[in-house]
């Protein structure tokens, strides 16, 4: 399988009065992510199921992701994708899809930060996912603990210098 990890795009800075999970993607977080995400549809990717954490800038992403990869199906909405989610409840519901071929999960950290690292059976690894960066990790089995192989990551600005 492959799963890939989206992060959500710069969002507006937290305010008070606003709650957290209202802000919005800036304008300029929506452009680097298209980039980001026009370099990853030229690589053909296209996700069987895309999942989303329910944070309005985590669907704004997934919006975006949906646009600009042709994903046809609907957003699955998830809580296990929230900041505050753990990396083992994220890798059940992977599970329960192991028979997709591909999953996308557009969420926060610092929840991907340890994902990634967890992932790659590497707990004590040290990932800077930045906002908008997507990463590649190829599944070859599913069982209590991962077994992932990284095979990308791409952020913004590394799109962005592709023009």
């Amino acid at each position: 399988m492959h799963l890939y990890l989206l992060r959500h795009g710069v969002a507006e800075e937290a305010q008070p009065g606003v709650v957290d999970a209202d802000r919005a993607l800036t304008s300029d977080g929506r452009k680097k992510l298209r980039h980001v995400l026009k370099a990853v549809a030229e690589a053909r990717v296209k996700p069987s199921v895309l999942f989303s954490s329910h944070l309005k800038r985590a669907v704004q992403t997934a919006d975006i992701a949906k646009d600009v990869l042709g994903y046809e199906g609907e957003i699955v909405k998830t809580k296990v994708l929230a900041p505050g989610g753990s990396a083992e409840q994220v890798w059940e519901e992977v599970r329960i899809h192991k028979s997709e071929p591909s999953l996308m999960l557009v969420g926060h950290n610092p929840l991907f930060d340890r994902l990634a690292a967890f992932l790659l059976g590497t707990p004590n690894l040290k990932v800077d996912f930045k906002k908008g960066a997507i990463m590649r990790v190829d599944l070859e089995s599913f069982g209590a603990q991962p077994r992932g192989m990284l095979c990308w990551y791409l952020t913004a600005k590394l799109s962005a210098s592709r023009e």
